[in-house]
């Protein structure tokens, strides 16, 4: 679940998936006669008005919200769809490429109100995952509580700051296009929240694991700064991630740390907004915010720079561009990550749209030729209305790559599903391209 701010009522905007909070209100007319209703906005879609006293109980105060996302196809060469991404990459660009059934359900309770305006409150999001692509079989289906905590939010004692505990998504950042967290310190804990010092915001959560997913459990502190003015409409973030040694029982690594600078810059053609952040991470840090390799040493290091920016340069023509720049380095050898896509929008009339998303990934080991690979997809789109994030969307979508030997070499021992159709040995053994051709839905609320 992202948890990006609605930037308009009738456009929800979001990265990929978006918090729809479904809110009490007053209209004039309950005002002047005293009575409570509750008023619902969603996608521009007014709801009649009803009386608070005559909702459920339980049902007051509740936040709820979705995200769904499924495709489904035929490669050519006659078999389930194909998805493609290059090996040693760390993202896939999204459009008519993502080869599972993905969803989330979030559901959200304020459980009390304080007369100072502090509020505490219970969440919970459910998620499952059900691959579609031609290799997946039929039993990959992955369901979990992907997040529960409990926080207390707008705490005068903390200056409007909040205090939380549980498993989240916490402060997440990522390019929507390529679905790539390049900054991801969710997990299992707790800390304070957006404690407003100095006119900045200061956070700091202790982490005991990533995901359930994560076979040693290690500590992790994380000590974020949000909000310090750098321009006109544009805002500095500092983020510090360390791990030591003695919070984790892996043998032979060292402590770790990383440490994020990251440029915000919105309002830029309307909406729009650009995020320019600088990665350095080492030993187990090198996970750039999450827990790298926990056998990891001090020779380890990693470091990154990511560039996004989206616009919705007119009611018709919406757009984002992303590039990435990665440099592992390591005793066994060091590796280079280069990315660089877009995506782009353009509508054709309120409920149909052309879109179109082409993406190229390189890795260059020290020892190896390098890979690559180039992605592109079209897809004639229903939709529910013309910018660039509107949904629900049902997608009619070609999608080609192109990779060359050193690629299918590097992706025959791949367990990664997109990554194991371009390998030598996988479905499309013998060539260095293939296509899937069908049908993709994304839908939040």
């Amino acid at each position: 679940m992202r948890q990006i701010p609605l930037s308009r009522r009738s456009s929800l905007s979001l990265l990929s998936v978006l918090l729809v909070v479904l809110p009490c209100g007053q209209s004039a007319a309950a005002e002047a006669s005293g009575t409570k209703v509750v008023e619902t906005d969603v996608g521009g879609v007014e709801a009649p008005e009803i009386p608070l006293e005559l909702a459920p109980k339980f049902a007051r105060d509740l936040v709820v919200a979705g995200y769904l996302r499924a495709l489904s196809g035929l490669n050519s060469e006659g078999s389930r769809a194909a998805c493609f991404q290059l090996a040693g990459s760390q993202a896939k660009y999204r459009l008519g490429n993502e080869c599972e059934v993905y969803g989330e359900l979030f559901v959200g309770k304020q459980l009390a109100s304080f007369a100072d305006g502090a509020t505490l409150s219970a969440n919970v999001m459910f998620s499952l995952n059900h691959a579609t692509a031609y290799n997946a079989g039929d039993h990959g289906t992955d369901t979990r509580v992907a997040q529960a905590y409990v926080a207390a939010e707008k705490l005068s004692l903390l200056n409007g700051g909040a205090v939380w505990a549980g498993r989240r998504y916490y402060k997440r950042e990522d390019i929507h296009i390529n679905d790539f967290f390049y900054w991801n310190p969710q997990g299992l804990g707790g800390g304070i929240e957006d404690v407003a010092i100095g006119g900045v915001q200061v956070s700091l959560a202790f982490f005991r694991e990533d995901s359930q997913d994560q076979p040693i459990k290690a500590d992790r502190y994380d000590f974020q700064v949000r909000g310090l003015k750098a321009n006109p409409h544009g805002e500095l973030e500092f983020g510090l991630s360390v791990i030591p040694a003695s919070g984790h029982v892996a043998t032979g690594g060292d402590s770790g740390w990383s440490l994020t600078v990251q440029h915000r810059q919105s309002n830029l053609l309307g909406d729009g907004w650009n995020k320019f952040a600088v990665q350095y991470g080492v030993g187990p840090g090198t996970g750039l915010g999450s827990t790298g390799p926990l056998a990891n040493t001090t020779a380890d290091k990693r470091w990154r720079v990511v560039e996004g920016i989206y616009a919705q340069m007119t009611p018709k023509l919406g757009g984002m561009l992303t590039g990435v720049f990665q440099k592992d380095e390591s005793p066994t050898g060091d590796q280079s990550w280069i990315s660089a896509g877009g995506r782009l929008t353009y509508g054709l009339t309120e409920h149909w749209k052309l879109q179109g998303e082409l993406g190229h990934d390189r890795v260059k080991p020290s020892a190896g030729a390098t890979r690559n690979l180039t992605k592109l997809t079209v897809a004639p789109t229903l939709a529910m209305a013309r910018g660039f994030w509107s949904r629900p969307e049902l997608r009619f979508f070609y999608t080609y790559a192109r990779w060359n030997d050193a690629a299918a070499l590097a992706a025959n021992s791949s367990t990664n599903t997109a990554v194991a159709s371009t390998a030598a040995n996988g479905i499309f053994a013998g060539g260095n391209q293939g296509s899937t051709i069908g049908l993709q839905f994304e839908g939040w609320w």
